[in-house]
């Protein structure tokens, strides 16, 4: 067995979470986190309990698109100060709970494999009380971010119309696919005009998986631009919440009934 193998042996789960569903982008800024909460929010809507795990410690803000202020986070567990469940806080609100991470402390590339295999194992066991987990993604594809991604049996890539953001959600299929070929891989094409133009720049990024990759991660669905997004942002108030009429919400709901189908 060559070194680099040996490696990649020892950052293999030894468990998978059935109800894991794993929330990618490849790169920052196309509305990961923000379509995480609301996924989140919407499950929680149909009769589901969930757990919404921010799993960006480098740039965690779960907490705070949520306006919340967690008395333990993911930087305790790390520590090893706290177990995983102590971590857990709830959001009444939004019906849901959630385990924060801490922004600026580092990558969950940076943790020891044996550290990383232990919190990918506790999150596991932690996710047993819940109908679904949501990890939201950290940006790229380093060892904590492939990690994470493996806990996943569905994992459901965002992009928009950037060039850059295609580029990006591809290079992240790619490493996915190639590490694990079985796993279920969809899209989601954020901040589009209209359905139209979210259908084709999603047949860009199916183009090059079909292309290169010779797999068609299906579609999962296209939400449109919407005012209220940003809005609900900087208020720290759910989408669902506080707009659950306006386009992006009706996407949204959309797109939770097609992952409920299977």
């Amino acid at each position: 067995m060559t070194a680099k193998s040996d490696e990649v042996s020892k950052t293999a789960p030894r468990a998978k979470g059935r109800n894991v569903l794993a929330i990618a982008s490849g790169k920052g800024g196309v509305g990961k986190t923000w379509f995480a909460i609301t996924l989140t929010h919407s499950l929680v809507r149909e009769g589901k309990k969930v757990l919404l795990f921010d799993g960006d410690l480098g740039l965690a803000n779960i907490d705070i698109q949520l306006g919340l202020m967690p008395k333990h986070d993911l930087g305790g567990v790390i520590s090893g100060r706290i177990g995983l469940r102590d971590a857990v806080t709830p959001f009444p609100d939004g019906g849901f709970d959630i385990i924060a991470g801490r922004s600026g402390s580092g990558s969950l590339a940076n943790l020891p494999v044996t550290r990383l295999q232990a919190l990918s194992d506790d999150l596991i066991q932690t996710g047993k009380s819940y109908d679904k987990v949501l990890i939201d993604l950290g940006a790229g594809v380093d060892q904590g971010v492939r990690q994470m991604t493996s806990l996943a049996n569905t994992v459901i890539v965002i992009t928009n119309g950037d060039p850059t953001s295609l580029t990006d959600a591809y290079a992240f299929i790619k490493v996915t696919h190639m590490a694990r070929p079985k796993t279920d891989i969809r899209v989601v094409v954020n901040m589009a005009k209209d359905r139209k133009e979210g259908e084709a720049i999603y047949n860009k990024l199916l183009k090059a998986c079909e292309g290169f990759l010779k797999i068609s991660p299906p579609l999962l669905g296209v939400v449109r631009a919407d005012p209220r997004v940003s809005e609900c942002i900087r208020s720290q108030t759910p989408l669902l919440m506080r707009h659950p009429n306006c386009d992006a919400a009706h996407d949204m709901e959309a797109i939770t009934q097609k992952l409920l189908e299977g």
